[in-house]
């Protein structure tokens, strides 16, 4: 045998029990999972101790770009991610024509927060067609292994232009042209097909980006497509209860259109589901409404998160009082000239009343301060901005300057703006309906850092909380979510399987505080996050992570739908 990892405690992503056996493992696949392998391999990894999972996948990415240039694809790789999912929310770079790249360059940073400079100069656009776009991707050298959707804003923008943003319904004509585009890349391989239908995506103009009004007609061409090639998923980005004051009836309506997309196509349907405390009962409703749909013979399957979708801030990307010129003024500076200013006394003391002029839009008993030493996201009262200010009798601006002079400017708040209570988190993963997804890895670089989400559901959920055992939590990290898009032979350790695997010391599992880089191309700054207690990440039978450096590696392979 190539390699055998030994008497590690297998939890092979089924929801069967743990065993502890060996891995044995030629070329890229396993080809034994037993109590005892005998002979010698290439190579031998001790595993006593630790737990050998498959490799994590992560169906909700947004490194459609930066695979291009980040090629082990950070931070998803220091977090157990072997499988990546691109292409999500209706957004893509292909089909494309050539003059179409800045546009869709500039769309894609402004839903996703990805640079558009960064976007034009790092990807190679050898591409028109969704298939050509593939098959660029697949000759890219890269880490884990990479699939995409193709998603309607770049077909509708394709085969209608600039009419692609009205709201007026697409002609014949335009499904037809918009059908056949979405058929060439299924033919290629695309998992399946995705759009936006939230107020939330726009164009930099502000209006909503395409395909955001099209018509159930047009949404169910797309499905009859995914019907007669009988694979892929249909994701989408909705619009669900999204304006106050908004009844139920809307919410309802998005849900029947997606019931009716999965009934009619025979794929299942997968959209984002998130708890605001804006309307904190509405993501309980919208379950019921999945249920109300797949009891009619469809398959909806909302996916949302292991811990608050949030903001970050701190000195170096952006901070809760950039309202005034006085801190917006910091950001033209080094972290160390930015210490200097705040160890000022006099500058300080204009900040402070600056922020006092300018208060911030922030609710900052939401913005919730990462204490020292391994990154927690449960998000206790007493560690928000204004509690930190109310127990140092000062300011909530005075007490940020504080805590970053503490830290020798490396405080990091967290702002939980979806699924701000835990609770509400807790009770959507406990339903099995629901997947675990939204990681947005990719996406919103100077924003949040979300694709450390696998680590913080094994440390916090399992191992802290023990919410569910070690067998679930791995088969929501794993089969689950690559059964729901159609990626065959992984997910699961069984012989035959492609050999995606992790060596994890449970126990020293850890979560390391976000830091703010400047690594993409231009230097453009983005957070990135590491973790302890990865010990292995195996992709396609070569140890690709070890103990969270890479090895050189660069196994990843191009994922395509096959059922």
């Amino acid at each position: 045998m190539d390699l055998v990892i030994r008497n590690g405690n297998v939890v092979d992503g089924s929801g069967a029990s743990a065993r502890v056996a060996d891995v044995g493992i030629v070329g890229d696949r396993v080809v034994a999972v037993e109590p005892e392998l005998s002979g010698r391999a290439h190579r031998e990894i001790e595993a006593d101790g630790r737990v050998v999972t498959p490799g994590f996948v992560d169906i909700h990415t947004h490194l459609d770009a930066q695979l291009a240039w980040d090629p082990i694809g950070t931070s998803s790789c220091w977090h157990g991610v072997t499988s990546v999912v691109m292409g999500n929310c209706g957004v893509t770079f292909a089909p494309c024509r050539p003059e179409d790249r800045s546009y869709l360059a500039e769309l894609m940073e402004s839903v996703e927060d990805i640079p558009r400079d960064a976007i034009l100069g790092g990807l190679p656009w050898d591409w028109v067609t969704y298939g050509e776009y593939l098959g660029s991707m697949g000759r890219l050298p890269k880490g884990p292994n990479v699939g995409g959707m193709v998603g309607h804003c770049a077909v509708r923008h394709h085969a209608m232009g600039e009419r692609s943003l009205d709201d007026t319904p697409a002609t014949e004509d335009d499904i037809t042209a918009m059908t056949q585009l979405v058929d060439e890349a299924m033919d290629a391989g695309a998992l399946g097909f995705s759009t936006s239908r939230t107020l939330l995506h726009t164009i930099p103009d502000g209006r909503p980006v395409p395909g955001t009004w099209a018509t159930p007609d047009e949404l169910f061409a797309f499905a009859d497509v995914l019907g007669r090639h009988r694979r892929g998923i249909f994701e989408t980005a909705s619009r669900l209860g999204e304006r106050d004051g908004e009844d139920l009836a809307g919410t309802r309506a998005e849900m029947a259109w997606m019931g009716e997309v999965s009934r009619r196509s025979g794929r299942p349907v997968t959209f984002g589901l998130v708890q605001s405390d804006r309307r904190p009962e509405l993501f309980r409703q919208i379950v019921g409404f999945a249920k109300e749909q797949n009891a009619l013979g469809g398959c909806v399957r909302p996916q949302t998160t292991a811990r608050g979708v949030g903001v970050l801030f701190g000195l170096q990307s952006r901070t809760p009082f950039d309202r005034s010129p006085a801190w917006q003024a910091l950001h033209g500076l080094s972290l160390q000239e930015q210490l200097l200013v705040l160890r000022d006394a006099a500058r300080r003391q204009q900040l402070i009343a600056e922020a006092e002029e300018h208060p911030p839009r922030v609710n900052l008993d939401m913005l919730f301060v990462l204490p020292p030493g391994p990154a927690r996201y449960d998000c206790p009262p007493d560690t928000s901005l204004a509690a930190h200010a109310e127990q140092r009798g000062v300011s909530a601006a005075a007490a940020f300057i504080e805590l970053a002079l503490e830290t020798d400017g490396a405080l990091v708040c967290n702002y939980p703006f979806f699924n701000q209570r835990l609770g509400a988190v807790e009770e959507m993963l406990d339903d099995p309906l629901v997947t675990l997804g939204l990681a947005d890895a990719g996406a919103h670089v100077g924003q949040i850092m979300d694709a450390s989400q696998p680590t913080f559901f094994l440390s916090y959920w399992i191992r802290e909380r023990g919410r569910w055992g070690l067998e679930e939590a791995v088969r929501r990290l794993t089969s689950d979510t690559a059964q729901l898009f159609g990626i065959a032979d992984r997910g699961v350790l069984h012989p035959g399987g492609f050999a995606d695997v992790n060596v994890i010391d449970l126990e020293e599992l850890t979560l390391h505080q976000p830091e703010f880089v400047h690594d993409f191309p231009g230097g453009a700054g983005r957070y990135v996050q590491g973790s302890s207690g990865y010990d292995y990440t195996l992709v396609n039978g070569e140890v690709f992570m070890d103990h969270g450096e890479h090895t050189g590696a660069l196994p990843g392979r191009l994922l395509r739908s096959t059922d």
